[in-house]
């Protein structure tokens, strides 16, 4: 018998002092049999920092074609293409090829600086890729926050993020090395 994945309910409550950006948001999130909570937690972490009204997760690895999240046009075009951890080269320009704006967020410490090393060179002509990287330490500590019924509340100053809940609170000090 397969495994199902796991339903989250997440309310999110965005201040973003940088895009002028303040919301609300009812999130249903399904968690991969395989999907750690650090990982989805990176995908909560994402949408955070990138939201807006068109931005979606997907059925992220339960499809190999579809990204982590994504922005759609009404024409069903990608405006934004976003990953997480060490993606492929060769699936990061195809997604460079698909979306007019492709992001990578990392979250491996001492892995990401070394994928971000051996891929910089092969995708230096992909104008439209953004790669941010998001301390380990941040990344398990989000991780703990994960709960099947959550509250998140998420500040977002000059590269800096501060996600609180009723167990807590975490800072992220998002790197852009891209």
């Amino acid at each position: 018998m397969a495994l199902r994945a796991t339903i989250f309910k997440l309310d999110m409550h965005i201040a973003d002092m940088v895009r002028g950006y303040y919301e609300s948001h009812a999130l249903t999130l399904a968690r991969h049999p395989s999907e750690t909570d650090e990982r989805m937690m990176m995908r909560v972490l994402a949408f955070g920092l990138l939201a807006d009204g068109q931005l979606a997760f997907t059925r992220g690895l339960s499809s190999a074609e579809e990204p982590a999240l994504w922005r759609k046009d009404l024409t069903g075009a990608i405006l934004t293409w976003v990953e997480l951890g060490h993606p492929d080269e060769r699936r990061l320009l195809q997604a460079c090829g698909k979306a007019e704006h492709v992001v990578v967020f990392c979250y491996g410490g001492t892995a990401s600086r070394m994928w971000w090393q051996g891929a910089e060179a092969g995708l230096a002509r992909a104008r439209n890729l953004n790669v941010y990287a998001v301390p380990s330490e941040a990344a398990k500590a989000l991780a703990g926050l994960a709960r099947r019924a959550m509250t998140l509340h998420i500040s977002v100053d000059e590269g800096v993020a501060m996600v609180s809940s009723q167990d807590g609170s975490v800072t992220v000090e998002v790197e852009t090395w891209r």
